[in-house]
């Protein structure tokens, strides 16, 4: 059994989703999130560079969708990707997850019998 994250071999939801959130959790207002890595898109919230268009992927996300990734401010990101979990952590469905790897040809994540995360599948269309 492995605790490694599914989301390893993933990142379909930082290449899927507009990552927005509130503006504090950015430095300039005491956060974690550095500022030159979001955009603002109201008075009061800001996303991600790369996330608030037609195509959207993090500027953070380093490595290729469904083949290995990894967050480049993990340890500062936002609430917004803190909150966002692998389908099944803690036997928790996630049917955000399961469609953001459907966009990239990507199999749900299954869950163990226990409900925790199995081994991740990777298979594109």
């Amino acid at each position: 059994m492995s605790d490694v994250s599914p989301c390893l071999n993933c990142g379909a939801c930082c290449s899927h989703f507009r990552v927005s959130f509130y503006w504090g959790d950015c430095e300039s207002a005491g956060g974690t999130v550095p500022d030159e890595l979001v955009s603002s898109i109201s008075p009061s919230r800001v996303a991600m560079l790369g996330t608030d268009c037609k195509s959207p992927r993090c500027a953070a996300l380093q490595g290729e969708v469904g083949q290995g990734t990894r967050c480049s401010i993990y340890e500062k990101r936002s609430s917004t990707c803190r909150e966002f979990e692998a389908s099944w952590t803690d036997g928790v469905h996630n049917p955000d997850c399961d469609a953001a790897r459907a966009a990239f040809g990507l199999l749900p994540v299954e869950p163990m019998d226990s409900g925790k995360v199995t081994s991740l599948i990777v298979a594109c269309a």
